[in-house]
């Protein structure tokens, strides 16, 4: 969500502020609860070993997903939102009343080769016996909940309360999805209303509700960025470095959001690589979600709205200004991070450079319609858009399609 130059917002803003930041918080909706000490019993047994699973042919190279464009296709998503319970209400844009459906009937045209469509038995075997973390914001959340209802195709799975997060259990194939929300990757206190409306962050300690489970993960798919865009103060080794946007009278330096990203990203990736492959443990696949962008058509808070029903076409629209800053910070990190670790042995990092493919879709999102027929009884004075976050099905779908293709990329990597 882009805020742009936003100064502190009279009392009717953070009334705005507060019901939008309400859908962030949301935590994905248990259908099957599965209590702990079952579950324990159930992933020590290896119920699925790798010699059951059939032979898959891999990629020889790894094409560039990132750039191409989106061409109409007849076919529909996996799945809708009656199939699927994991969907948040917030997202489930045609049972909210979304008059147009054309936006489910687009496909990602890599300019340089093919993108299968996804196939929910693949993205299963790849991820036998192993675990798998989501680690972010809401958007990290959104991916999973879409993942998780193509999976749901072929495999129900059972949810497990763990500590910090939410996992699903696969037990068709012994494996596991979870998702911890953590907005900075680092420690910090998001905004609240009521109470200090900016964000308070320390650049240099790894938040621990994902990082101390780091040694029971196989692979970690990290995504952030929205919440470094708000009014923040930020901290390094125990003193205040600076300062997004001046929340406080008594903090000068204005620092933007470029460094205190890039700091927080590269602590991350330290802690998984000092963590995990620095004890001696298994390697671990990291792959680096980068920046979604979002389309208001005006101020977020000011009743910008997202109401294309078409992707952009090659041309219309640029990677640029923040999106693209964002997004080269995310890659220059992840390049560094393979430079510190490329010497050891079992760890491979990757990014799913999605800000490209996102940026051409500003009909994927909820807009008005991530509540119930806001339109029902008219045309209200305001209407709340969201225009950050993907409608399920909707593009975000598109995300998995190029995440199993870089997974069984890494798989071959990994058997060379």
């Amino acid at each position: 969500m882009r805020f742009g130059s936003m100064k502190l917002l009279p009392p009717i803003g953070l009334l705005c502020f507060a019901v939008y930041f309400y859908y962030l918080f949301f935590t994905l909706t248990p259908s099957q609860p599965l209590h702990l000490p079952e579950f324990v019993s159930t992933i020590n047994q290896s119920s699925l070993s790798a010699s059951t699973l059939p032979v898959m042919a891999v990629d020889e190279k790894l094409c560039d997903y990132s750039n191409g464009k989106w061409v109409r296709t007849k076919r529909g998503p996996l799945y809708n939102g009656s199939s699927c319970v994991k969907i948040f209400k917030n997202r489930n844009c045609l049972s909210n009343g979304r008059p147009d459906s054309g936006f489910l009937h687009w496909r990602w045209k890599p300019s340089e080769c093919h993108l299968p469509r996804f196939d929910p038995n693949i993205f299963l075997q790849l991820i036998s016996n192993k675990r798998v973390a989501f680690v972010g914001d809401s958007l990290s959340r959104n991916h999973l909940s879409s993942l998780l209802c193509m999976l749901s195709t072929v495999s129900k799975p059972k949810i497990v309360h763990h500590r910090g997060s939410h996992w699903w259990l696969f037990r068709s194939h012994n494996a596991i999805l979870s998702f911890y929300w953590s907005p900075f990757l680092v420690e910090g206190d998001q905004r609240k209303i009521p109470g200090p409306h900016y964000n308070t962050v320390y650049l240099d300690r790894v938040n621990m509700r994902w990082a101390r489970d780091i040694d029971q993960m196989d692979m970690i798919v990290l995504s952030f960025g929205h919440w470094f865009m708000v009014p923040s103060v930020f901290y390094e080794g125990g003193k205040v470095l600076g300062c997004m946007r001046h929340p406080v009278s008594n903090c000068t330096v204005n620092i933007g959001f470029g460094g205190p990203i890039r700091r927080a990203l590269r602590t991350a990736l330290n802690s998984i690589i000092e963590r995990k492959i620095g004890k001696g443990n298994n390697g671990v696949d990291v792959i680096v979600r980068t920046y979604s962008p979002s389309h208001f058509e005006g101020s977020w808070d000011k009743g910008g709205t997202c109401s294309k029903t078409k992707p952009y076409a090659i041309g219309q629209r640029q990677l640029e200004g923040e999106d693209a800053q964002i997004r080269m910070i995310e890659m220059e990190e992840v390049e560094n991070a393979k430079k510190r670790a490329k010497k050891l042995r079992g760890f491979r990092l990757e990014v799913l450079d999605v800000t490209k493919l996102a940026l051409l879709r500003p009909d994927g999102h909820p807009g008005a319609y991530m509540n119930p027929f806001p339109f029902a009884n008219g045309v209200p004075k305001v209407v709340q858009n969201d225009c950050v976050h993907w409608c399920l099905p909707g593009p975000v779908d598109t995300w998995s399609e190029v995440l199993v293709q870089m997974m069984k990329h890494m798989a071959r990597v990994a058997k060379e």
